[in-house]
């Protein structure tokens, strides 16, 4: 009840979802992955809240001290009315109060305790540890993540992320986690304005002052400690009557919590920072970040710097800055593109999907976050995985007999075609993943007509990769209700392979096929060499005669 603001939908849902969980037998294992500003904290909040009423201890670990400090006030806030005690454990904090903390947390009176790396040392032994929350999972490591759940095997994990890495949004979208997404943006809020341009000190001048003219506040991002204070000094000269500071991590805990104080209490104009603001900080006040030399920066970090800014109901601006005359690599080009079309609510995790998409999952079992899996590829490792993960689900969720799981068959197709679809056909990456996406999950030849027509109506005439491209849909389809493993061309002839042997159906199988088709063991040649440009047509037609041969099979075969 003590909820400022009016829940979204997914977020009653992801609350809902989460408490479900927590009363389960088995520990909690859940991906939370929402947009910056979606409310994640608010989730956060309430799975501490219930579990410390059941009497266990909550672990936030969050990975910047001043992120932590925003935490720490935020829960002792809103936990406050209850006999809650909440807990900050960072570099703000001198030895003697860290080694207070510590003690508080070894015999259980600290209830709720907020850190960063710090929480993960050796010292740090909870008495009774039940929920493990991780704020900005992107910015730790697997062993980090690990560590906290050799502590205790029973202990509830929650990670929260808006741009999670490829391991743990591959392992929430393959059901080895579960995973909660919120994409309702909250009441008010408007998609932040993103400019890129040569840097320019008109520019710079004219986004500073038009912020504070309502009444704003202004993020300078410089990422250089060495020269931050020249920087702020320029600025300064250029805007003489702002009112600026500096922040960044090797400045003194103090020190540093003084300016983030004064930035978020509206005594300072400008700060002039690192990417020590990156994550998770909220300050509505602030609605304008100009990034210095953005071309340095990763996707994901660009993605969550500009989640600073628009987190009320004013519209927020984000300039983000090259240097003059001098030329960028392709690579950094590519991001800032990205970052300029994801500009709507709700892109975080269309970003983080794309880099999955890039990058690879990375090993479940291992340490790497990002990677494909070379040994096996990424298909079958895929395939192999849902399998499993279907299997245990099965065991675990009923009392009946479990049968095996029916394995689909993948065909490998090797033909001598092009087939994609071209960057001149659909420029939107977003667009072009989507229709990918849908054609993996085509098994039926009416709906690869039904996106064809769709398709010809949204872009125009297919280009003959992308008839290509559906003619192959089609082919693996049907292939694989007929169980056939691969089809090749070499020549004149097409080879299917079978996943079983024929056997004494062979005779009767040579009949239905016709001449044209030599019927092996295992395998079908078909000879295309009369049917000139018409031989794709006939590969299509090959498989559905043995499909209407393999109906009939118990009534009108011996076998």
């Amino acid at each position: 009840d003590s909820f400022p603001y009016e829940e979204t939908a997914d977020q009653e849902r992801t609350i809902h979802e989460m408490k479900l969980e927590m009363e389960q037998p088995h520990p909690m294992d859940r991906l939370v992955c929402g947009d910056v500003g979606y409310g994640k904290t608010e989730v956060a909040l309430r799975a501490a809240f219930k579990a410390v009423n059941d009497g266990k201890q909550v672990a936030l670990l969050v990975p910047t001290t001043v992120l932590a400090q925003q935490h720490y006030v935020t829960f002792s806030e809103r936990l406050s009315p209850f006999p809650i005690k909440v807990e900050v454990l960072s570099r703000f904090r001198t030895r003697k109060e860290q080694k207070e903390v510590i003690e508080e947390i070894e015999l259980g009176t600290a209830d709720v305790v907020i850190g960063t790396h710090r929480l993960l040392q050796k010292d740090v032994r909870f008495k009774n540890l039940g929920l493990v929350v991780v704020d900005e999972e992107q910015r730790f490591g697997v062993g980090h993540k690990e560590r906290f759940k050799r502590m205790r095997k029973e202990v509830d994990m929650l990670t929260l992320s808006a741009t999670p890495i490829p391991r743990t949004l591959y392992m929430g979208l393959s059901g080895i986690r579960d995973m909660s997404t919120m994409e309702t943006p909250p009441e008010e809020r408007l998609p932040v304005k993103t400019y890129v341009s040569e840097y320019n000190d008109d520019v710079v001048k004219e986004a500073i002052l038009r912020e504070l003219e309502r009444g704003g506040q202004v993020f300078f991002l410089h990422n250089r400690v060495k020269t931050i204070r020249r920087v702020a000094h320029d600025l300064q000269r250029l805007v003489p009557d702002a009112r600026f500071a500096t922040g960044h991590g090797r400045m003194a805990e103090s020190e540093l919590e003084e300016v983030m104080l004064s930035f978020s209490q509206g005594d300072v104009d400008v700060l002039v920072c690192t990417t020590i603001i990156e994550s998770g900080l909220d300050i509505p006040n602030a609605n304008t970040l100009i990034i210095d030399r953005a071309d340095r920066f990763g996707l994901s970090q660009l993605y969550q710097l500009r989640g600073r800014v628009g987190r009320g109901s004013n519209r927020a601006y984000t300039y983000l800055l090259i240097p003059p005359r001098r030329q960028i690599t392709e690579a950094a080009g590519k991001r800032l593109k990205a970052i300029l079309e994801a500009s709507e609510l709700g892109a975080g995790f269309r970003i983080a999907m794309r880099d999955l998409e890039i990058r690879g999952a990375g090993n479940i079992l291992g340490a790497q976050q990002s990677g494909h899996i070379h040994a096996v590829g990424f298909e079958l490792y895929h395939n192999l995985l849902n399998e499993a993960v279907a299997e245990i689900k099965a065991n675990t969720t009923s009392t009946a007999p479990v049968h095996p799981v029916q394995s689909v068959v993948e065909p490998r197709v090797t033909l001598p075609l092009a087939a994609h679809i071209p960057e001149a056909y659909i420029s939107h990456l977003p667009t072009r993943l989507a229709i990918y996406q849908r054609l993996t999950k085509i098994m039926d030849r009416q709906q690869v007509d039904d996106i064809r027509d769709e398709l010809r109506d949204r872009f125009g005439p297919l280009p003959e990769v992308v008839e290509n491209l559906l003619y192959l849909v089609v082919l693996k389809g049907l292939a694989s209700k007929v169980e056939v493993e691969s089809i090749v061309r070499s020549g004149n002839t097409v080879t299917f392979t079978l996943v079983e042997p024929v056997g004494s159906a062979k005779i009767a199988l040579e009949k239905a096929l016709g001449s044209h088709i030599r019927v092996g063991n295992r395998q079908l040649h078909v000879d295309i060499l009369g049917f000139g440009e018409g031989w794709k047509e006939e590969l299509v037609e090959s498989l559905e005669k043995l499909q209407q041969f393999r109906d009939r099979l118990p009534s009108e075969v011996g076998v």
